[in-house]
């Protein structure tokens, strides 16, 4: 960082991500000293920069109130951190109603250095996901930004809702917190119409209005959880329950904690789930390395019959045996 207006520019930089610094940490920071730093801010002043000064033990340098800077500035780490994190998000289905992501990326590369835009689009064009994209409705930003802000400030809002069976609701509702999972955004919290625990999903939701009352979430309460579990208990055909005799800590991160509740016995860890189908829950127990034992339903027996017998033919099926 030898060259001066090297220094003043990151000098800005720091000053824009601090509220306040003092000349030595300034100094230190730029590798220089306080006179030096005093010297610098004059420059900026001079650009028009209304940098203020605070004399005193506690004193220091900081930008004036209220004052932004219009462009961005970002370093190469920052910028990669931002293209990743909007790639991240629209592969995981994060993006809102509005399609964003593409048009950010457009502008951040417009701004950037040739230098930095180049490797930066080379990392777009060529990164690739082990996963598949997720494909879920998307939030409208501000009924998003709203909720998750009501959140914050523990405030009740008035939702106009929308059912699965397309039924129109008004109701307040007071947000313990918003959770994204597979695709989807849900915000949990007491429903005041029905005077109850509920989730609903976000994107369902049409509006959100502030409402002046307060509220205070219950003492440890956990929003994923809550989510998790009801999500786990949805309307299927099944309910299973099977002991599988190898460790829980193992076995959940195996099982999808949305499918399915574990419980730690001393012959293994007791599972319950529910399923609409009984095959798909027979090649999940057959994917384990562990053993099991089914407590209910039979009919699951059944299932991992019939995977077996396919798993056998494919096993003994020769490649002269293939149809032409």
């Amino acid at each position: 960082m030898s060259h001066p207006l090297t220094r003043v520019l990151t000098l800005l930089e720091l000053l824009q991500s601090n509220a306040r610094l003092t000349g030595a940490e300034l100094a230190d920071r730029l590798d220089t000293d306080v006179r030096t730093v005093r010297r610098y801010t004059a420059h900026l002043r001079d650009l028009g920069i209304p940098v203020e000064a605070e004399r005193g033990r506690y004193g220091g340098y900081r930008l004036a109130r209220g004052y932004r800077m219009p462009p961005l500035v970002l370093s190469n780490d920052e910028a990669l951190a931002v293209v990743l994190g909007l790639l991240a998000a629209e592969r995981l289905g994060m993006g809102t109603a509005a399609p964003v992501s593409a048009g950010t990326l457009a502008k951040i590369e417009r701004v950037l250095p040739h230098a930095l835009r180049e490797p930066l689009a080379a990392m777009r064009e060529t990164l690739s996901f082990t996963a598949n994209a997720v494909i879920g409705q998307a939030p409208g930003t501000g009924v998003l930004l709203a909720l998750a802000q009501a959140s914050r400030a523990r405030t009740t809002v008035g939702i106009h809702h929308q059912s699965w069976r397309r039924e129109h609701t008004e109701r307040d509702i007071d947000p313990y917190g918003v959770v994204f999972h597979t695709g989807r955004w849900y915000v949990v919290g007491h429903d005041h119409l029905r005077n109850s625990l509920r989730t609903f999903r976000i994107d369902r939701i049409t509006s959100v209005k502030s409402r002046a009352d307060r509220f205070t979430a219950p003492d440890g309460f956990d929003p994923v959880a809550h989510l998790t579990s009801t999500l786990a208990q949805g309307p299927y055909r099944w309910q299973v329950e099977v002991t599988i005799h190898g460790p829980l800590d193992e076995i959940a991160r195996r099982l999808p904690s949305s499918a399915v509740t574990l419980a730690a016995q001393p012959t293994g860890v007791l599972v319950h789930a529910r399923a609409e189908r009984l095959d798909g829950m027979a090649h999940m127990l057959a994917s384990l390395e562990w053993p099991f034992t089914i407590h209910q339903p039979d009919e699951l027996r059944q299932a991992l019959k019939d995977l077996a017998v396919q798993l056998t033919a494919a096993a003994q099926r020769k490649p002269e045996e293939l149809p032409q």
